[in-house]
């Protein structure tokens, strides 16, 4: 049972959904504090004719709290609208154009004002869109209690868990030898970083997973070619499995 934890990120890059589809059970860790300053959790980049540029939704900071699942959206901003037509202009000459836009106009559609549960449907109706089939969960509705790694193996084994998938960051601060006492295995993501025709000048997988669908169509899961390495392999490489 492999088993991915993750913090749910704005229309995120296509290494999430490798991850997305290495696991059996993929949690969204939204009951944990929301990134300061600027974050995947509310931003991501697009390929524009003038280089990369961001698409950031509007927090209503004065009613949010401290953690990603208290944290609220804006209403009457009208970002929803600039990122449509920013979708637009930016990839209306894309092969598969039409089918992207009508899943961005399906997600932008939601009136969700919380930042998390929008990340969640964004994923998982993502996730579908490139015939994914893991499990979802959501971490603030399993009530495991506890901080850092120790809960993070909680939630695995909560799981059954026999191996924990996890990105780069985790490098950081995991303690991988505690895991393995514990019996599960841990692996970090081996990116592929499969190139596509795009447009706008030079290949770079570092924008949303839109971009990919809006240039290749369903083919963008043929991208989904990643896999794992040993947390000790990848720690002897410097941390830079890709």
């Amino acid at each position: 049972m492999k088993v991915v934890i993750s913090q749910p990120m704005f229309l995120p890059w296509i290494g999430l959904f490798e991850q997305v589809k290495l696991a059996d059970v993929y949690v969204h860790y939204d009951d944990v504090q929301m990134p300061q300053g600027r974050s995947f959790m509310s931003r991501v980049q697009i390929k524009a004719s003038s280089g990369t540029q961001w698409l950031s939704a509007s927090i209503d900071r004065q009613n949010s709290g401290r953690l990603i699942c208290e944290t609220s959206l804006l209403q009457d901003s009208g970002w929803r609208d600039r990122h449509l037509n920013l979708l637009k202009q930016n990839y209306r000459e894309a092969d598969d154009f039409e089918s992207m836009f009508e899943v961005a106009q399906e997600i932008y559609s939601q009136r969700e004002d919380n930042l998390a549960a929008f990340n969640q449907f964004t994923i998982e109706h993502l996730s579908k869109q490139l015939e994914l089939e893991t499990e979802f969960h959501v971490s603030s509705d399993l009530a495991i209690r506890g901080a850092s790694t120790q809960r993070l193996l909680a939630i695995c084994r909560h799981f059954g868990a026999s191996e924990y998938l996890t990105g780069h960051g985790a490098r950081h601060y995991l303690d991988q030898e505690f895991f393995e006492d514990h019996g599960i295995k841990v692996s970090y993501m081996h990116y592929d970083l499969r190139p596509y025709k795009q447009l706008h000048g030079e290949f770079t997988p570092y924008v949303t997973v839109l971009d990919a669908l809006a240039n290749v169509g369903v083919s963008a899961r043929d991208l989904l070619s990643s896999g794992t390495v040993d947390w000790r392999e990848f720690l002897a490489d410097g941390g830079t499995a890709d």
